[in-house]
């Protein structure tokens, strides 16, 4: 494309299926990436194989890849590394069999210092024998939690990505890896907000507990109404705005690092693994 990232992410749209409908959701983590692999799902993955974990996507030259690790270890909130391939393997066996990271998202980035170069459907074009997938925690998986509580989530009532906004805060650099935290932000009335704490401290693999809780601009977000990813959703008057580190921190970070190369995940078009929720849950 060779647009300027910070242009395409401004213009972010939520991807659809190919038939404009939102589809059914699919049984299990491996029938979604068969589905997607045959090009039979094209869209946002939220919804689908419930109960699986979904997983944010970093794919980096191996040169890189033990900073990047040493990054997500420094960062554990938005960057929780669920599985790591070898060198080359498109395979990430923890994850699931019949795995496939070229061919499994509905959709990827693929950038070049920095800049956003193309989003395909697949990666089998882009693929090299150095490349080292790491696979991040995803907050579809606490979401899941919070709905059983009876918790509402606004972007899912508004049927739209959750609204995704950069922040003034700083995360720990490892070797060039540096740049701002990315959260994510779901209203709620107070008491909802306290019970979403107590759910989401259970699940640290997965961004566990908030990491702020109203006056969004104390973290440097000026408007609600402007998110850098996903949709605005709105905040009633008897409602805080709860935010939660979110796993498009490492995308954050590489227009910050502009690596040579790197793919990424699209916003919403997760990796569904064969692991369950709730092997995530430590309580």
């Amino acid at each position: 494309m060779g647009k300027n990232a910070m242009t395409v992410i401004m213009q972010e749209q939520t991807i659809t299926t190919a038939s404009g409908r939102k589809p059914e959701a699919l049984a299990t983590g491996r029938a979604a990436r068969l589905a997607i692999r045959r090009n039979q799902h094209a869209g946002p993955t939220s919804g689908l194989a419930p109960g699986f974990v979904q997983a944010n996507l970093a794919i980096l030259p191996q040169a890189l890849a033990q900073d990047f690790l040493q990054f997500c270890q420094r960062n554990p909130k938005p960057c929780p590394v669920i599985g790591m391939s070898a060198p080359g393997d498109p395979r990430v066996p923890a994850l699931g069999e019949d795995l496939d990271i070229r061919t499994d998202l509905p959709r990827y980035r693929v950038w070049r210092s920095g800049s956003l170069v193309d989003e395909p459907t697949d990666i089998l074009k882009w693929w090299r024998d150095d490349l080292v997938t790491f696979a991040l925690g995803c907050s579809f998986s606490f979401e899941e939690a919070l709905l059983d509580a009876g918790i509402e989530l606004r972007h899912m009532t508004c049927d739209c990505t959750v609204p995704m906004y950069r922040t003034s805060v700083e995360t720990t650099a490892a070797g060039p890896f540096h740049g701002p935290l990315v959260v994510s932000m779901r209203p709620m009335k107070p008491a909802d907000a306290i019970r979403a704490i107590q759910i989401t401290t259970r699940f640290p693999s997965v961004h566990g507990a908030p990491v702020h809780i109203g006056k969004p601009e104390l973290i440097g977000i000026k408007d609600l109404g402007r998110p850098d990813w996903g949709d605005a959703v709105p905040v009633h008057e008897d409602e805080i705005p709860v935010f939660w580190a979110c796993g498009v921190t490492p995308q954050s970070v590489i227009m910050a690092v502009r690596p040579d190369f790197c793919i990424t995940h699209y916003p919403g078009a997760m990796l569904v693994t064969d692991r369950r929720n709730t092997e995530f849950a430590i309580m």
